[in-house]
């Protein structure tokens, strides 16, 4: 059922359009099934998103494991790290036949749930997005983990730029860009956010005052 309920959310237009009714269907079972395997149809999805979500997540800590092994013993490549932290999802969301799409509607369920808890350990979860945080430090060992932090937080809108409004990019760059080659954008991408990591920060940069 959660390979059923994947392959349709993955081909949606809309969450909407995947039914306990659609997804019994198609994997040949009968509703009695999810309630007594899943409770809900949002546990369903639930569960179907949290295995793409695993997937993807893989692939993100097999890059950015190969990046650290590259580089030994020196400091793993900015740009290395960049594209491991970004790079999985772009690819994924050009490509007509990953799974992407079951991530970007669980974000849609999320927010129009009636119970939105169901989703928040997915939707929240940061914990593989901190494995990058020493790496960073070592190539910039001027930057403080909340420096780090900050800087992976705008990496990841960036990424949420390039995966969900890829036209407003396009629009800005007044077509001139290549946004439907993954590779092309990633080394944008990295090309533009690689100097955050860097640049050293300059004595004149004030930082916030704590008071």
């Amino acid at each position: 059922m959660r390979t059923a309920c994947e392959q349709l959310l993955s081909a949606a237009r809309h969450p909407d359009a995947v039914t306990v009714r659609t997804i019994t269907c198609l994997a040949g079972t009968n509703v009695a099934a999810v309630n007594y395997h899943f409770g809900t149809l949002q546990h369903l999805i639930f569960s179907a998103a949290e295995r793409v979500y695993l997937r993807l997540n893989a692939e993100r800590l097999a890059l950015l494991q190969a990046a650290v092994q590259r580089a030994d013993p020196a400091p793993a490549c900015a740009g290395d790290l960049i594209a491991a932290l970004v790079g999985p999802s772009i690819r994924w969301s050009l490509d007509p036949h990953s799974s992407y799409g079951v991530l970007r509607h669980l974000t849609t369920l999320a927010q129009s749930s009636d119970d939105p808890e169901i989703f928040r350990p997915m939707v929240e979860d940061i914990e593989h997005h901190r494995q990058f945080v020493p790496h960073f430090r070592k190539i910039a060992p001027w930057l403080s983990e909340v420096d780090v932090g900050f800087r992976i937080s705008c990496l990841l809108g960036v990424r949420t730029q390039m995966t969900r409004s890829r036209g407003r990019t396009d629009e800005l760059t007044d077509h001139q860009l290549d946004l439907g080659n993954a590779s092309s954008i990633i080394a944008l991408v990295v090309a533009a956010t690689e100097p955050m990591f860097t640049t050293p920060i300059s004595n004149s940069v004030s930082k916030p005052s704590s008071r």
